[in-house]
């Protein structure tokens, strides 16, 4: 798993690569990324599968702030992202939520 930053100079925002490797996606047919950013809403962010068996997505993101996400495969298990900044606690799950800071 992987988290890529790319701030733009032009505006306060930060494009977040995440990326959910073959190895723990498994055989996942769908790979969400759920968050503070999308109001928690499962399948509207998709990750795409690479070539190479990964999955992955680019979101624009503020600046200037930590935003809590996890993965949902399949829509049936919940995972945490191990690349991430930090992390928080979560009271709806068996793991903390992941953090990115920008």
């Amino acid at each position: 798993m992987s988290l890529g930053k790319k701030f733009l100079k032009s505006k306060p925002v930060c494009k977040v690569t995440f990326t959910v490797d073959k190895e723990l996606a498994k055989d996942a047919v769908t790979v969400s990324l759920v968050g503070e950013f999308n109001g928690w809403e499962t399948g509207t962010t998709l990750l795409k599968k690479q070539k190479n068996g990964n999955f992955s997505v680019s979101v624009d993101l503020e600046t200037g702030r930590e935003y809590q996400f996890r993965y949902l495969i399949d829509d049936t298990t919940w995972i945490s992202d191990p690349a991430a900044d930090k992390y928080a606690f979560s009271p709806f799950g068996d793991c903390d939520n992941s953090v990115v800071a920008l």
